[in-house]
């Protein structure tokens, strides 16, 4: 066993001493040992603790690799997440004001992805150990709403149905208005037989909808999703935000960064922020994801008072949204992936777009696509990290830029 310092913590949420040397579970300031293995410590013992250590909230915390981050305080997590976003403008040297967090409350995750493995006895689900495939139960997991963790029944049927001794399976459930919306990636390949078994599924769990594979086997209400004043039910697996709390403080933020008469939101999704401003702006959606974009539309067409949105399927690493294209419109609103919006934002510069939204999962490529737009004549007005990942390493950050000047 050997003795170590912690002298920060990282981006993926693990204390760091000299060498560097990481070591999960630990906080800046405390003196720990364990044993070292390349880089990482195991079998890690706190000799001082920190001030800011807590006892978790959770029971699964030791095992589980769901969070990485319940032993510190909420209010150094807080502050951890607020400098990882300054430190990646600092890269930069972008200054602004950094409005205060907003935490999603404990047990709001509205989706979760389980593992689940076929037992003797029925089904083992859960989320999977630390830097391991060894899934552990969590019966009181403090992330997921309650409905997530009254799944047992339904979890020991799809592992009888579908699932193979041999196999894990990827289970995503996601509570809707009307249920919950069940998506299945790695059991049995789908037979005549399966199809039948999944059939009785849905019913007697009351499914809002199962799908195998790409395959929905059975539909008894669409799961559907409130997006301000509009219902839309998203494909199968689609991306939604996280909780219903970061939902809504994200669309309080794009209403409050935006005005003039009609925008555009680029990588819109199945609508989240699209038919909110539809209820003040004409809007454009685009989305590379057909099924998606046409989850928008219908959305959009079954609601009631909306201006007009036009929601087109655009692939926009290929095709980003122009400059011209821009031109007469008085804001966008992106939020792309991880990998950030380069090729979209070198658009953005070049148009007179008087105002943007910006969403972004990855500070990182952020900062890199906010420099661009500050050197093209936007001011960075503020940012503000909207948590709806508790307890992880996780950042997730809205933005509001304004056009200043031309650039040159």
């Amino acid at each position: 066993m050997e003795e170590f310092l912690i002298e920060r913590l990282g981006h993926q949420g693990d204390g760091i001493a000299s060498g560097p040397v990481f070591a999960p579970r630990t906080l800046p300031g405390e003196r720990v040992s364990g044993i070292r293995n390349g880089d990482r410590l195991s079998d890690v013992k706190i000799i001082k603790p920190s001030n800011r250590r807590v006892a978790a909230a959770c029971r699964h915390f030791k095992n589980c690799g769901g969070c990485q981050l319940q032993h510190a305080s909420e209010p150094f997590v807080s502050e951890y997440k607020q400098q990882i976003v300054k430190s990646a403008l600092d890269v930069h040297g972008i200054e602004t004001e950094l409005r205060p967090i907003v935490t999603s409350p404990v047990q709001s995750r509205r989706r979760a992805t389980f593992a689940v493995r076929r037992t003797k006895k029925g089904a083992l689900w859960g989320f999977h150990a630390r830097g391991s495939d060894m899934v552990v139960a969590v019966p009181e997991c403090q992330l997921v709403v309650p409905e997530l963790l009254g799944v047992n029944a339904l979890m020991d049927d799809l592992a009888r149905i579908g699932g193979s001794r041999k196999g894990e399976m990827a289970v995503n459930v996601t509570l809707s208005e009307v249920g919950l919306d069940v998506f299945v990636t790695g059991g049995k390949p789908l037979d005549r037989e399966l199809t039948v078994g999944l059939s009785g599924v849905v019913e007697a769990h009351k499914l809002a909808r199962l799908t195998w594979d790409d395959e929905v086997i059975g539909m008894r209400n669409p799961p559907y999703q409130k997006f301000g004043a509009a219902k839309v039910a998203p494909p199968p697996g689609a991306f939604l935000q996280a909780t219903v709390h970061g939902q809504d403080a994200l669309t309080v933020a794009v209403l409050d960064a935006v005005s003039g008469e009609k925008g555009v939101d680029l990588f819109a999704g199945s609508g989240t922020f699209t038919l909110p401003l539809a209820e003040h702006y004409e809007m454009i959606a685009l989305e590379s994801e057909k099924p998606m974009i046409a989850a928008l539309d219908r959305g959009w067409r079954e609601a009631k008072g909306l201006k007009k949105v036009d929601a087109i399927a655009r692939d926009l690493f290929r095709r980003p949204f122009l400059s011209d294209e821009l031109a007469k419109l008085d804001f966008a609103v992106l939020d792309p992936p991880r990998a950030g919006a380069e090729a979209q934002v070198k658009e953005l510069a070049k148009s007179e777009i008087a105002q943007i939204f910006y969403v972004s999962c990855n500070p990182v490529t952020f900062a890199r696509d906010a420099n661009m737009l500050i050197n093209a004549g936007f001011t960075l007005e503020w940012v503000q990290v909207v948590d709806q990942f508790r307890w992880s390493s996780h950042v997730e950050l809205a933005a509001k830029f304004a056009r200043t000047h031309m650039q040159g």
